[in-house]
């Protein structure tokens, strides 16, 4: 693999992985237009560490300050908790179905192309509604309400969907306003980020060599900057003009993938 290669894939990574385009299908309709193959498409999977790393990152005082808070803290702990029951969905549907969506669903750029358009679609219409918040604090949101988002969240087993965009959504029509979703989505994405790095880390141990390593860690590395870039300045962004930017991208990235795979196979 052309280092320009790994270092686009790794841009597109850090760039998509937050916001509601879905990452993981621009990297695998990418990788399929560049004809780049991994082993078990664990480059795409574990260059996801760089994201993971960079909202660490930027979150750090954030993070610290709920976990000194937790002994004493029942609103910090309150928030912890709904975390881990929205990771939950996402970490037994993952570790039952990691080989159909490894092996069938990543392997389907005509699937990624149409599940980006209907995407963009919904995301315009929930942007355009009039919705009525209850929820303006991230840490307000009761662990109920954290579970029923991270159970939308599966949805984005499907290459395409976005997890950003699956848990955004969710939570936007369950009354949560739109930078409260964003920011929920952030601190979802850890958990759910990390042990899909984990488990495809252990399935694919075996596969890895040193060629695969340091395309890796350039990748990872790639998608870390561009990563703590959009974190810093997605929640004023989406305050400011909400989702519809998102929307029209991914129409048009998965109109234009489309075509070129109707015309060009």
């Amino acid at each position: 693999m052309e280092t320009w290669q790994i270092v686009l894939l790794g841009l597109l990574e850090g760039l998509t992985e937050f916001i509601p385009v879905s990452s993981t299908g621009h990297v695998l309709l990418a990788g399929h237009f560049l004809g780049f193959k991994s082993a078990g498409k664990t480059f795409e999977v574990l260059i996801q560490l760089g994201a993971i790393l960079a909202i660490l990152t930027v979150y750090f005082g954030k993070l610290w300050h709920l976990l000194i808070s937790l002994p004493s803290d029942a609103r910090s702990r309150r928030f912890a908790l709904g975390i881990l029951l929205a990771f939950l969905p996402a970490a037994v549907v993952g570790a039952f179905a990691h080989k159909f969506i490894k092996s069938v669903l990543f392997e389907s750029p005509m699937l990624i192309s149409i599940m980006l358009i209907i995407g963009g679609i919904v995301l315009l219409l929930v942007d355009r509604m009039t919705l009525r918040p209850r929820y303006a604090e991230v840490t307000d949101l009761p662990p109920s309400l954290a579970l029923k988002i991270g159970l939308c969240q599966c949805i984005a087993m499907v290459p395409g969907v976005s997890r950003s965009g699956a848990t955004i959504v969710g939570a936007l029509l369950m009354g949560v306003e739109k930078r409260a979703a964003a920011e929920f989505s952030f601190y979802l994405a850890m958990p759910t980020m990390a042990g899909a790095f984990a488990y495809d880390l252990y399935k694919n141990w075996s596969s890895l060599d040193p060629a695969a390593v340091s395309s890796i860690a350039l990748g990872f590395a790639v998608a870390f900057i561009s990563g703590v870039v959009v974190v810093r300045y997605l929640l004023d962004y989406v305050s400011r003009h909400g989702f519809q930017l998102f929307g029209w991208w991914r129409i048009i990235v998965g109109g234009v993938s489309l075509g070129a795979l109707l015309v060009l196979g």
